[in-house]
């Protein structure tokens, strides 16, 4: 075996394993008896923010954090709590920053709004760009000069 193929099967071995590691946080609870309750659980645990990480869902996030906020919405499944009141809970303790997807309100607009006026601002800009360029004198002998 030569050394660019041991080095190729090394690199690719070591990126399996990494990649294993990292791909889903567990629970020392493990999964509810349930399965549509487990599903209810995979569904909420995605739907709220790592405060920790902040761009990876609970359900992703090997946090403490992220661990103790899996293990409440297990608690809360268990004692029959709807989604609703899960995400209320969640929501009135830690902001609506802990929702992937916060609900169109007077105080967030700006925040679902700000991609679309963004947008709406660079079309303009390049608008405006573009019709000075064609409305500038073609210089037809760029080699005089006065």
């Amino acid at each position: 075996m030569s050394r660019w193929s041991l080095a190729i099967a090394c690199l690719g071995l070591m990126t399996l394993l990494l990649g294993a590691t990292g791909a889903r946080a567990v629970d020392d609870k493990g999964q509810l008896e349930d399965p549509a309750l487990q599903s209810r659980y995979e569904r909420l645990t995605k739907e709220l923010r790592c405060l920790v990480c902040q761009n990876e869902s609970v359900a992703d996030s090997n946090a403490f954090l992220a661990r103790d906020l899996r293990t409440q919405v297990q608690e809360m499944l268990s004692a029959g709590k709807t989604d609703a009141q899960i995400l209320e809970f969640m929501t009135a303790r830690y902001g609506e920053f802990v929702l992937y997807n916060p609900p169109l309100e007077a105080k967030t607009v700006l925040l679902w709004g700000a991609p679309f006026i963004l947008l709406l601002i660079g079309i303009v800009t390049i608008y405006r760009i573009m019709r000075r360029r064609t409305q500038m004198p073609i210089d037809d002998e760029p080699g005089l000069s006065r």
